[in-house]
């Protein structure tokens, strides 16, 4: 089982700076690395204070430059907001300055907001995603390509700045759909799925639909990875797991809110987070998630593995105005205890889930 952080970068209000933001993401992809993840995922949002990340390639390039060995993505490049052209440039000169180390996570997007800033119809941003993917995987493929679409012609063109991973990266593409997901399994690509702050049930729905993309294409289901994006957070203290589901669920009513196109900003900038419907509480968060105590956290995941069936865990760790010190020591943690337990589960099988670490006390080093 691999393991992934996702840093979101986001800010919660103006008591943090842009700048501690992004620096304290930085520091957490660093640390990530040292703790033993294998990948560290960023997002890409704009003109709000739900992710201060404008270009997850910059910052692939410039955490590339502090670490070696982890794998580095984006999650993800909101195609429809880019000039593939110079996409693809951009993914070569990246997948150097990395080492080739560069994970290619693309999706359609969807905050209307960011759309009209952009000058782009946010209703097209499915059809152009698509366009958009069939010009990456030309210009990441062929020595010399073109295009006439619908929305962008281009004459016969070379990228000059090719990438180091032959064929291409890995490819990922965001899959809230079983359209998208039959197109991942067509084309070879990977997966992300997210059950949100939802339990086993919403897992099982999720798993179901990716085995019918990979029915319907003819495909083995593990012909993809599957990243499993997932609020996760262990610890025997209530004020640290209160504050954690309290800044999970403010960046869900953000989400939220921008997914359906209400703009909740005064100033232009920072959104309000206002409470919603779909709110759940406390209790309903931690009983959903792997949130708790450490053993509570690796039992969990291994139910959640066995219904999803997985090949990744992301898991958030940029949230809000988190407190910095206590996630690091979170990054650590899963280093030391959780992913090596989980693993040791993984690759015994069953009988190991019932009578090895997963059965066993663990402690939380203290602060």
């Amino acid at each position: 089982m691999e393991f992934a952080t996702f840093i979101l970068a986001a800010q919660r209000g103006y008591h943090q700076s842009s700048d501690t933001v992004i620096r304290n993401s930085i520091e957490q992809a660093v640390l990530s690395e040292q703790a033993g993840f294998n990948t560290a995922w960023f997002a890409e949002h704009h003109f709000n204070n739900y992710s201060l990340v404008p270009s997850p390639l910059m910052m692939v390039a410039h955490c590339a430059g502090l670490t070696t060995t982890i794998r580095l993505g984006t999650a993800v490049c909101v195609l429809p907001l880019y000039q593939p052209q110079r996409l693809l440039s951009e993914v070569g000169f990246t997948d150097i300055v990395s080492n080739g180390r560069l994970e290619l996570g693309v999706g359609s997007g969807y905050q209307k907001f960011e759309f009209e800033r952009f000058g782009v119809d946010v209703d097209e941003a499915p059809a152009v995603f698509s366009e958009y993917l069939d010009i990456l995987l030309k210009g990441l493929n062929q020595e010399i390509f073109e295009h006439d679409g619908q929305y962008e012609t281009i004459p016969p063109t070379a990228i000059s700045v090719r990438s180091i991973q032959k064929p291409t990266p890995p490819i990922w593409i965001a899959a809230g759909s079983e359209r998208r997901m039959r197109r991942a399994y067509r084309e070879g690509h990977n997966l992300f799925v997210t059950a949100f702050h939802d339990g086993l049930d919403a897992l099982g729905a999720r798993r179901e639909s990716i085995e019918s993309a990979a029915a319907s294409e003819s495909k083995n289901v593990t012909n993809a990875k599957i990243s499993l994006l997932r609020c996760c957070f262990a610890s025997d203290h209530e004020a640290e797991i209160n504050s954690y589901l309290d800044n999970a669920r403010f960046q869900r009513r953000l989400s939220e809110a921008l997914h359906q196109r209400r703009q909740q900003s005064r100033d232009g900038y920072l959104l309000e987070e206002t409470p919603t419907q779909q709110d759940l509480s406390f209790e309903s968060m931690r009983d959903n998630l792997p949130i708790g105590s450490v053993n509570r956290v690796i039992d969990r995941l291994l139910e959640e593995i066995s219904v999803l069936k997985p090949s990744q865990i992301a898991i958030q760790t940029q949230l809000g105005d988190f407190d910095q010190k206590t996630m690091l020591r979170q990054i650590e943690l899963w280093g030391d205890k959780i992913i090596p337990a989980v693993n040791s589960v993984t690759r015994n099988g069953p009988a190991e889930a019932l009578s090895g670490h997963a059965r066993r006390e663990v402690a939380i080093r203290p602060a």
